[in-house]
């Protein structure tokens, strides 16, 4: 019987173990990947341009405006009493007209 000094026939348990050490890495490796993605997750932002800051401004303002300009409706009840308010008949006529139009059109 020959005596193998090398331990040459034993190449088996040479792939197992560098199998399972690239088993490991490979683990190692995404378990990196995942850590790495929590990471960019973490890090992501939100930005608002200043058009959208400008439009909540304005929407804002227009919340907080009152419904009915009362100054504009003193003004118009000073000019009746006083009579300086004409009312142009043709006017009110072609007004009227062109809402209702606009009216049935939608």
């Amino acid at each position: 019987m020959a005596i193998n000094i090398n331990n040459l026939s034993n190449t088996n348990q040479v792939k197992q173990k560098v199998d399972q050490q690239n088993q490991v890495k490979q683990q190692a490796s995404q378990s990196n990947v995942v850590a790495e993605q929590a990471k960019t997750a973490s890090k992501d932002s939100v930005s608002i341009t200043p058009q959208a800051k400008q439009l909540g401004e304005l929407q804002k303002k227009a919340q907080d405006a009152p419904v009915v300009n009362q100054k504009r409706v003193e003004q118009l009840k000073k000019a009746i009493m006083s009579g300086e308010y004409k009312v142009d008949a043709d006017k009110l006529a072609a007004s009227i007209a062109k809402f209702e139009f606009d009216f049935t059109k939608a």
